[in-house]
């Protein structure tokens, strides 16, 4: 199973991100619209994804609690286009949640700047574990280093969380 160490901020000005993720000559890897419907699941979190016509079911868990962000997660793609109906009638729909993301790779971190409906616009990191957690951990560290960012203010949610929070 794969897994990511993570980090998630909202952005107050983007374009100021987006000048420092240009400096750093991250790789650009296009714009991303997705819609993410998440499902209700007691063992994490479980979503269907359609990202530019094509369909992912996503589970993944993370411990929101812990000192650092460690996400493992399964992906099986989907060939059918009715996903989203289908699953709709054995699965409860907790959210959905519609966004943009451009996408940059830089050492084997994601970077997405988010554009989230209803929610802003965020920053996240997706640090891949390749050769271990430690080596993970350095290169997660050196991103945050050299994009200048602050983690003082850390959102430890998911967007589901978010949009939930935000509907009741």
């Amino acid at each position: 199973m794969p897994i990511n160490l993570e980090l998630k901020i909202r952005l107050d000005n983007p374009a100021a991100v987006m000048e420092k993720i240009q400096a750093i000559k991250a790789e650009y890897n296009g714009e991303l619209n997705q819609v993410d419907v998440y499902y209700r699941y007691k063992k994490g979190l479980l979503k269907l994804r359609t990202e530019n016509g094509s369909q992912t079911l996503i589970k993944y868990n993370r411990n929101e609690k812990a000192g650092s962000r460690w996400s493992d997660y399964q992906l099986i793609s989907l060939e059918n286009n009715d996903a989203r109906e289908y699953l709709a009638d054995i699965l409860e729909t907790e959210t959905v949640v519609e966004k943009r993301r451009q996408l940059y790779l830089f050492d084997n971190t994601r970077i997405h700047l988010d554009t989230v409906k209803g929610l802003g616009s965020f920053l996240e990191l997706e640090t891949l574990v390749i050769n271990g957690r430690d080596d993970a951990e350095k290169r997660f560290s050196h991103i945050i280093d050299v994009l200048r960012l602050s983690t003082e203010h850390e959102l430890r949610k998911s967007y589901r969380d978010l949009m939930l929070e935000k509907n009741t």
